[in-house]
């Protein structure tokens, strides 16, 4: 039984940890984003910019995560099974995880995605690398800790 709950906080921890990478991915999107459109500037008071940011990104993060969940779900299950804790893994992981969705998004055959400007897939691919450190930071260091380990010899 303490095994089952081992798993079950385990399983838990994951879920916070991709919580926080989409939380994250989201807050640069919107930083970036807004910087791009001049809504970031000396003359728009902070408390309207702030105040903006505190509504966007977590709904920004909803579409993060769900846009990323199936490829996240096989990078997560992957590292923990491989037991990887270094944070340039996950980076690189949800690097892989962001060119994943644009190579989704650009195949499903919709004129909506096209893009001209490269600055969309750099700062999704971007948002990706910010993204799997903050997994790596929440979640990414513990990871492999449930493996039984063989007796010492």
């Amino acid at each position: 039984m303490s095994r089952v709950l081992l798993y079950l906080g385990k399983f838990a921890h994951m879920v916070l940890g991709y919580l926080a990478a989409s939380l994250a991915a989201s807050a640069f999107l919107n930083v970036v984003f807004l910087g791009v459109a001049g809504l970031i500037s000396a003359e728009i008071p902070p408390e309207v910019a702030s105040g903006s940011m505190v509504f966007t990104i977590p709904f920004v993060a909803l579409f993060v995560a769900y846009f990323a969940f199936v490829p996240a779900i096989v990078v997560m299950l992957l590292a923990e099974l491989l037991g990887k804790r270094d944070w340039l893994f996950y980076a690189l992981a949800g690097g892989f995880v962001a060119l994943v969705f644009i190579g989704f998004a650009y195949q499903s055959g919709e004129g909506g995605f096209a893009y001209r400007d490269p600055l969309w897939p750099v700062s999704i691919i971007g948002s990706g690398l910010i993204g799997g450190i903050a997994y790596w930071f929440i979640t990414g260091r513990f990871a492999g800790a449930l493996r039984p380990t063989s007796p010492a010899p």
